[in-house]
């Protein structure tokens, strides 16, 4: 499988939204990345159902919707009216996770899982054989631009190790400070889809960015 980019609309140019939704559109990336954010799960509010809406009214590619908001559940069936057809949310956010990825699932959407820096891959040997995608946090989530941390290196082969131990199909994505000075070297570690918000949207020439990270 080639590997599948993923443009985060968190760094879109919010005044030209149509535009750049536009672009990606047109460009070799896969899927569109989503990030809501709530304030409380993270120290920051990016946008809701409204402008995720307009999104699904433009875009011609899948939307990977990212919770980073607490109490998931409340809003899931509303995430699938909304097109999303990976729906992630975050481990340390569900109390009961395995419900949450049943719920997913049950509305017709891809489960994911996302995991900040600080938590350890072994959390989810137990649930590992529900998950479509993990989501390995390669920067502390809610504000985009920021340094990629190093460790995420490691941890994606944590994670490779337990999924080929537990013959799972599920995919490996990187969200946070991907460029195409890492790509390669994720792609190698076992990564499957990288996420990029900066590199791409602030770029002079952001599908001249997005070829590069698809060739890495």
């Amino acid at each position: 499988m080639s590997i599948i980019i993923a443009p985060s609309v968190l760094a879109a140019d919010f005044a030209n939204l149509e535009q750049d939704i536009t672009m990606v559109n047109s460009s070799e990336a896969d899927w569109f990345h989503i990030d809501i954010m709530d304030g409380v799960f993270v120290p920051n509010i990016s946008f809701g159902m409204p402008v995720l809406k307009a999104i699904q009214n433009i875009a011609k590619k899948p939307l990977d919707v990212h919770l980073m908001i607490i109490d998931p559940d409340r809003y899931i069936t509303t995430f699938a009216d909304l097109g999303a057809e990976i729906l992630t949310v975050h481990y340390e956010a569900c109390n009961h996770l395995h419900r949450t990825l049943q719920k997913i699932k049950s509305c017709g959407m891809k489960a994911g899982v996302a995991l900040n820096p600080h938590t350890p891959i072994h959390n989810l040997h137990t649930i590992i054989q529900d998950i479509d995608l993990v989501c390995l946090m390669s920067v502390n989530p809610g504000f985009g631009g920021q340094s990629f941390i190093e460790n995420t290196f490691e941890k994606v082969k944590e994670l490779q190790m337990l999924i080929q131990k537990n013959k799972t199909n599920c995919l490996i994505e990187i969200d946070g400070g991907v460029t195409d000075q890492n790509a390669s070297r994720l792609i190698s570690c076992g990564a499957d889809v990288l996420v990029a918000g900066s590199y791409v949207f602030k770029a002079k020439d952001p599908q001249a960015n997005i070829r590069l990270l698809k060739k890495a």
